[in-house]
C-alpha cells in the first residue's frame, strides 16, 4: 500500500519545525509538499522574511524531484560540476540546505523547506520536522 502525506501529518511536521526555530530564536517560513511537490502546509512566522516564501517552497519541491536533500545538491552544481545549471531549471531549483524529504516507512512522501535563516538553522529546521514523522 502506497503512504500518502495527509494533513494532519503535514501540520505535525510544521509544528515540530516551528518549535524548533523558535528553539534557535530564528523565525522561519516553512512549507511541507506532498510527494509530487504540491503544497500541503504553509506557514510564515511573525518576522520571517517574506522573499523565503517562495524559497522555502522550492526547497520541498527540489527535495521531491531530486529525491535528496536539497544540501547534497551544492557540491553537485559548482561551475564545472556534473550538474552545474541545475538550479536553473524546474522553475528554478534550490541547491542548497533547507529541503529534507519525509518519508514513512522509509517511502517518500514528501518534502518539508524552511527558509530565513542560515543554510545551518534552515538544515536544522527542516530535519526537526522531518523527524516528527
Amino acid at each position: 500500500m502506497t503512504s500518502k502525506l495527509t494533513l494532519d501529518q503535514a501540520t505535525e511536521v510544521i509544528s515540530a519545525a516551528k518549535a524548533k526555530a523558535a528553539e534557535l530564536g530564528q523565525p522561519m517560513n516553512i512549507a511541507v509538499v506532498d510527494d509530487g511537490g504540491h503544497l500541503v502546509a504553509f506557514v510564515r512566522m511573525d518576522g520571517a522574511i517574506k522573499a523565503s516564501i517562495d524559497i522555502s517552497t522550492r526547497k520541498a519541491q527540489t527535495s521531491v524531484m531530486m529525491n535528496a536533500p536539497t544540501s547534497a545538491l551544492t557540491d553537485l552544481v559548482q561551475p564545472g560540476a556534473e550538474l552545474y545549471g541545475l538550479g536553473q531549471l524546474s522553475g528554478g531549483m534550490v541547491t542548497f540546505g533547507g529541503g529534507v524529504l519525509l518519508k514513512v516507512k522509509e517511502e517518500v512522501v514528501g518534502a518539508v523547506g524552511v527558509s530565513a535563516g542560515s543554510v545551518v538553522e534552515d538544515i536544522s529546521v527542516a530535519v526537526a520536522g522531518a523527524e516528527a514523522l
